[in-house]
């Protein structure tokens, strides 16, 4: 299992340099954050910065890790615009880019605030698939149009791929075993890893623990079948700070299936730059 670490707060110059430290302490992802502007969530510690823009400043400094944000607000953006930002960061870190992905928050002003957006959940799901599915065919560079629900486009053509032909996109995939959101949960499968959430309103309510991972994961392999290629399944959550603890707590998710955990800081009062630089100066468990 691979251990990445989320920059939730700071400027983005100390998100940046909290990129390179991860690289410097053995961790193997940094990850932004996709959000506009944020209601009264994170109060006066929280600015929400262009996460590309962060991302390709940590490129600069970087040379191993995965880059992404937990996660994008894809359709919050337009198509074309998302596609050449993510192109250009996976060109500066010579392909280490990924894409976590969904359908955004209405706390998102970027959503309420601006006539037209769409913000019901269905019309985001939709525009979710119809984005990704832009972004798709925009890597064959081969001219093209779309004409879809909610994306419509004219003649593009990118005449450059990606690095390494594709970025890898984690769509959010909710479980619930009781009631599994099946449509939410086909989309992932359509591409190459999940975020995995729990039901809940909060951060914190939305993550999964290694049970609900363990059963995701049995349920993946089911549907996808034994000869299916790589999938990353992707947990997230704030590891103890005791590093006995930290260990037992990865460990329980790798043990269920997890080939990521993403320590994930967002309440204000607790993740001060400071102390998230001193946390990923610790390192991320060893196995």
């Amino acid at each position: 299992m691979r251990f990445g670490f989320v920059g939730s707060f700071g400027t983005p110059q100390q998100n940046v340099a909290l990129a390179r430290a991860c690289e410097e302490h053995g961790w193997d992802g940094f990850f932004s954050w996709d959000g506009m502007s944020m209601g009264d969530w994170g109060g006066d510690a929280l600015t929400a910065w262009d996460p590309f823009a962060v991302l390709a400043g940590a490129a600069a400094v970087t040379e191993r890790i995965a880059l992404g944000a937990m996660v994008f607000a894809v359709p919050r953006h337009r198509a074309w615009e998302l596609a050449q930002r993510a192109l250009t960061v996976d060109h500066l870190s010579g392909g280490r880019l990924v894409l976590p992905a969904g359908v955004g928050v209405l706390d998102d002003r970027g959503f309420t605030s601006v006539p037209g957006q769409v913000t019901a959940l269905r019309d985001r799901a939709q525009a979710l698939d119809e984005t990704l599915e832009w972004l798709r065919t925009s890597w064959s560079g081969e001219t093209f149009e779309t004409d879809g629900a909610q994306v419509r486009t004219g003649p593009f053509r990118f005449a450059a791929p990606p690095v390494r032909g594709r970025i890898p996109v984690w769509p959010v995939g909710v479980w619930d075993a009781t009631n599994p959101p099946l449509k939410n949960l086909h989309r992932t499968l359509r591409w190459d890893g999940i975020v995995v959430q729990a039901r809940g309103a909060t951060p914190e309510e939305a993550e999964a623990g290694p049970d609900a991972v363990r059963e995701l994961t049995a349920w993946i392999e089911d549907q996808r079948g034994p000869d299916a290629g790589p999938f990353d399944v992707v947990a997230s959550g704030l590891l103890p700070s005791d590093p006995g603890e930290a260990r037992e707590r990865a460990r329980a998710f790798a043990d269920a299936g997890a080939t990521w955990f993403v320590d994930s800081w967002w309440d204000p009062a607790e993740a001060t730059p400071e102390r998230l630089l001193e946390r990923v100066r610790q390192g991320p468990p060893t196995l």
